[in-house]
């Protein structure tokens, strides 16, 4: 069973797999690594989802204000042996509501075009693909999206 803690950035399992998570997108971004990582810090996100199955962290995810009523949806990772198994759909579940929470109405996120696991995770939740935003704005590798959840 699947079982999701709300947290923030201090948790160490959640530390833990943010340095899995880097190292694989380090393979897949090859030289365009540390234009990413630059905005990819976690030391000021205040609203973190840890998954853990049978008390072992298994993925994760964030959120942390973009705009005043968006929310920017980050590091969202699920550990290989763990994928396939809907982790990373309840993970972002659990965000969406805990930014409806807040009185936030959409959420938006950056993943690279090298990921297309995770654009089908999006795709999958009801995410539509939108123009690249903010520093992505020119990023090639860039694929931007984002959800109302005003009728999540």
């Amino acid at each position: 069973m699947i079982e999701l803690l709300r947290t923030d950035s201090s948790n160490q399992d959640f530390i833990d797999l943010v340095i899995h998570l880097d190292t694989d997108l380090a393979k897949r971004d090859g030289e365009d690594h540390s234009f990413y990582a630059q905005f990819n810090k976690i030391d000021k996100i205040k609203h973190v989802v840890v998954a853990y199955e049978n008390g072992k962290p298994v993925g994760c995810g964030a959120i942390k204000e973009y705009a005043p009523n968006i929310m920017e949806v980050k590091r969202m990772y699920t550990s290989p042996e763990n994928r396939g198994k809907g982790i990373a759909s309840k993970i972002l579940a659990e965000l969406e509501l805990w930014a409806t929470e807040m009185s936030y109405d959409k959420c938006i996120l950056e993943t690279g075009k090298k990921q297309p696991e995770a654009i089908a995770l999006y795709t999958k939740n009801g995410y539509k693909m939108i123009s690249n935003y903010g520093q992505y704005a020119k990023i090639e590798n860039s694929v931007c999206f984002e959800k109302s959840l005003n009728n999540a």
